[in-house]
């Protein structure tokens, strides 16, 4: 029984600092998960305005087809 208070305490102390531990790292890999969200939302945009520029210009050579044979 003496020993047994100051092993509930030990195991409870170590417990304790190893979940003080986790919250960092959970902190880093949240931090992380956020970074990564945001570069693939800026290349998803990026790719969006691509296809923005690339319609039109389609759009714009189709309309210079459109008046060249009225000239």
């Amino acid at each position: 029984m003496k020993y047994l208070q100051p092993l509930v305490l030990i195991t409870l102390l170590t417990v304790g600092m190893g979940a003080c531990g986790d919250k960092k790292d959970s902190a880093q890999r949240d931090l992380e998960t956020q970074k990564a969200i945001q570069e693939g939302m800026q290349k998803e945009k990026k790719m969006y305005e691509g296809m923005q520029k690339g319609a039109e210009s389609i759009e714009k050579q189709m309309q210079e087809q459109k008046e060249e044979p009225k000239k």
